[in-house]
C-alpha cells in the first residue's frame, strides 16, 4: 500500500504537527565547543537572524490558525496600485514597435544564443517595458474594472516600482537620468539628471540600469504580515519578467548585489520626496542590462567606485517629483517593517566583481513541438493568473518534462550536474548555485503514474534532501524522464485532496494537471550568507514561477501561484523536520476555467475613469 494513498489523501487526514517551539526549532548553534566572544558585528548579525526567524515562523500558516492579518477588507483605504512622481517631467514611450524585428519565436528563445543586440533607443527602451512591466489589459465586470499587468503579483496588487538609471537615449533623453516608470500611462517620469561620467567610468558602452523596490503597503492592505513573503515573490516575477523581455533584444540581464541598499536608495533617489512612512519605497535590488556578446563577454564591476560615486553625486541632485498618497488611512503591520530593515543588504560586501557572460547557457530541449507557434510578446502580454482550473484537461508526459527542462538553472550541462545559476532567466541572480528545488503533486501526465515527484535544481543538495525527508521515499527516476532532468518520483498514488489540503483547502491546487511546493535550503544559507539572504530566496522562487507561467502559456494552458499554503505540514508530508529546508512558494499548472462574465478591455488606452 503506498504511502500517498493509504495515509495522506485527504485534508482531514493530514498530520498536523506536534506544537513545538518554532524559534528554538530553528535557532542556530555554534558548532565549536569552546566559549567564543562575539564581536559586535557577529552580535548585531545575531540579532538581525533572530528577528529574520521570527518573522518566519510568526508568518507561517498552519491548521490551527492563519498568519496574522486584516479581519476585513478595508475598501475604502484601498491603496492606489500607481505610484506617480507629481510635476516630474514625464516622457511617454511607444505602445507598438516600429517594425516587426523585435519578435522572436519563444520556444526558441531559451538557446544558447540570444538575438543579435538592438541599440538602446526609445523603441528598444519602450519595448522592454511593454513586455515586463506594463499593463496587459483591463477587466470589467458590472460596475468594476481593473488593470492586469505582464508581471504577475500576489492578489494583482503590484507592491513593485521600478526605475530606470540611464546614458542618453535618442529621441527620448539627451541627458542621462534616474526616471520612474509609470505603467499605467507607459511613460518616464524623470526624477533627476545625473552626471555624464557616470556610465561611461563604470558600465559598457550599450547598457543602463533598472532598479526594482517595494511597497509593502499596498500587499499588507490585504495579507497583512505574511506580506512581506509576497512582496519577495513579486521581485523575482518582475526581475525573470524583466530577463525575458530582455533577452528577446538580445540584452542579458546581472542583478548588482556588491552595492548596499544604502547605495540603491540615493541612486532611486528614494529618499527625495515627502514620502509617507507606511508608504515608502523599499529598496530590492539594482538589475544591469546590457547587450551580449557587445565587445568583450567579461564585465569589471567596480562596486567601490560606483557606490563612492553614488554617494557624492546623486544625493545633492535635483530631484523632481512629490510621490502620490496610496491610501488615507493604514493600518501598520510592524514586523514587515522590522524585518525589512534587518534584511537590507551592507554596502561593498566585495569591492569588485567580474561578471562573465560567456558561460551563459541555453536550456535543455526536449520536446520543442510542444510550444505553440506565438512570439515572446506574445506569450508574456498573454500571461493570466489563473482563478480556478477544471479539473480535467491532460498535458502529455513529454510537455510536463519540457516545461521542467526550463525550469533548470544550469541550462543545457552534456551531463554535469544542475546546480550553477547560467541558463535565462536564473542567470540575473548572483549566488552563484541554486538554492531552490520542486515538490510536485502530479495529478493529470499522460504517461506519468499519479503521485509525488521532486525536481533536485541543485544537484549537490541531492543527499541533504534524501536524509531530511522520509526515509520510505523510492527517490526512482520516472519513464522516459530525459538523462539531464534530475526528476525522481517519491511515491506513487492519488494526491489531489493532499494538495488541495496543504494550500489552504483551494481546490485550484488539485484540478490542475501538476501542483508544487518550492522548497529552498534555509538554515544553512541564511546562517552562511547573512540575514539579507532571506529575501533573496523568496526572488528565486518568484523567478521560478515566472518560468512557469511563461511556459504554460505557451503552450496553450494556465497557471498561478499560491501564496496560502500550510507550512509545516507541507514540511511534515515531506518528512521535513526541522529548518535546513522550507516551502516558500506554491504554484499549480493546468487547463483555465474562464469566467464569461468578465470583459476584457486592451490595456491602452484604458478607461477614461480614476481605477
Amino acid at each position: 500500500m503506498n504511502p500517498i494513498s493509504s495515509r495522506l489523501t485527504s485534508a482531514s487526514h493530514l498530520p498536523i504537527p506536534h506544537t513545538i517551539s518554532l524559534i528554538s526549532a530553528m535557532s542556530f548553534s555554534s558548532s565549536s565547543g569552546s566559549l567564543k566572544v562575539p564581536t559586535f558585528k557577529e552580535e548585531d548579525e545575531q540579532e538581525k537572524l533572530r528577528q529574520v526567524l521570527k518573522y518566519h515562523n510568526q508568518t507561517k500558516h498552519s491548521f490551527t490558525g492563519y498568519a496574522r492579518g486584516p479581519r476585513g477588507l478595508d475598501w475604502a483605504n484601498q491603496p492606489n496600485p500607481f505610484r506617480r512622481y507629481l510635476s516630474s517631467p514625464l516622457l511617454p514611450l511607444q505602445h507598438s514597435s516600429s517594425s516587426s524585428d523585435h519578435s522572436v519565436l519563444y520556444s526558441s528563445l531559451f538557446d544558447s544564443s540570444l538575438p543579435p543586440p538592438k541599440p538602446i533607443s526609445l523603441s528598444t527602451i519602450s519595448h522592454l517595458f511593454l513586455h515586463s512591466l506594463a499593463l496587459s489589459a483591463w477587466k470589467t465586470a458590472g460596475s468594476s474594472t481593473w488593470p492586469l499587468r505582464v508581471n504577475p503579483s500576489s492578489g494583482n496588487l503590484h507592491p513593485t516600482e521600478a526605475y530606470l538609471i540611464s546614458p542618453p537615449i535618442p529621441s527620448l533623453s539627451s541627458l542621462p537620468f534616474v526616471a520612474h516608470y509609470a505603467p499605467k500611462e507607459h511613460s518616464l517620469e524623470v526624477r533627476a539628471n545625473i552626471p555624464s561620467t557616470f556610465f561611461p567610468k563604470f558600465f559598457p558602452e550599450n547598457s543602463f540600469l533598472i532598479g526594482v523596490t517595494s511597497i509593502f503597503w499596498r500587499e499588507a492592505w490585504k495579507y497583512g504580515e505574511r506580506a512581506f513573503r509576497y512582496c519577495n515573490h513579486d521581485v523575482g516575477h518582475a526581475i525573470a519578467a524583466i530577463s525575458v523581455a530582455a533577452a528577446e533584444l538580445g540584452w542579458d540581464l546581472k542583478l548588482l548585489d556588491g552595492l548596499g541598499s544604502d547605495d540603491l536608495e540615493v541612486l532611486m533617489g528614494l529618499t527625495k520626496g515627502e514620502f509617507l512612512e507606511i508608504e515608502s519605497e523599499h529598496p530590492d535590488c539594482l538589475l544591469l542590462v546590457f547587450p551580449k556578446g557587445g565587445g568583450s563577454d567579461v564585465i569589471n564591476i567596480d562596486y567601490k567606485g560606483i557606490s563612492s560615486a553614488i554617494r557624492e553625486g546623486f544625493d545633492t541632485l535635483e530631484w523632481k517629483g512629490s510621490p502620490n498618497v496610496l491610501s488615507k488611512e493604514h493600518l501598520c503591520w510592524d514586523i514587515i517593517y522590522k524585518t525589512a530593515e534587518v534584511v537590507k543588504k551592507p554596502s561593498l560586501i566585495s569591492n569588485s566583481y567580474s561578471l562573465d557572460a560567456s558561460c551563459f547557457r541555453g536550456s535543455g530541449v526536449f520536446s520543442k513541438s510542444s510550444y505553440k507557434e506565438l512570439t515572446v510578446s506574445q506569450v508574456v502580454r498573454m500571461r493570466r493568473s489563473a482563478v480556478d482550473m477544471d479539473g480535467v484537461t491532460f498535458i502529455d508526459k513529454s510537455v510536463f518534462y519540457q516545461m521542467l527542462m526550463h525550469c533548470l538553472p544550469s541550462g543545457s550541462t552534456n551531463g554535469e550536474p544542475q546546480k550553477e545559476q547560467l541558463a535565462l532567466p536564473f542567470r540575473a541572480l548572483p549566488w552563484d548555485c541554486a538554492e531552490v528545488h520542486l515538490a510536485l503533486f502530479v495529478h493529470r501526465v499522460s504517461g506519468l503514474p499519479k503521485g509525488l515527484y521532486f525536481l533536485v535544481r541543485n544537484e549537490d543538495h541531492l543527499g541533504d534532501l534524501e536524509r531530511a525527508m522520509r526515509s520510505e521515499f523510492e527517490w526512482r527516476r520516472p519513464d522516459g524522464c530525459p538523462d539531464d532532468l534530475p526528476l525522481y518520483m517519491l511515491a506513487e498514488g492519488d494526491c489531489q485532496m493532499l494538495a488541495k489540503g496543504l494550500s489552504c483547502h483551494q481546490d485550484i491546487a488539485g484540478d490542475g494537471c501538476f501542483s508544487l511546493g518550492m522548497v529552498a535550503r534555509f538554515e544553512q544559507v541564511v546562517r552562511e550568507k547573512g540575514s539579507w539572504m532571506y529575501p533573496r530566496l523568496f526572488w528565486e522562487t518568484g523567478v521560478v514561477g515566472q518560468v512557469l507561467y511563461l511556459e504554460a502559456h505557451a503552450m496553450g494552458i494556465s497557471a498561478t501561484g499560491i501564496g496560502c499554503y500550510f507550512d509545516d505540514p507541507v514540511h511534515e508530508v515531506l518528512g521535513i523536520k526541522d529548518s535546513s529546508f522550507q516551502s516558500l512558494y506554491h504554484f499549480t499548472v493546468g487547463g483555465p476555467v474562464l469566467d464569461k462574465r468578465i470583459m476584457t478591455l486592451p490595456a491602452y488606452p484604458g478607461p477614461t475613469s480614476d481605477v
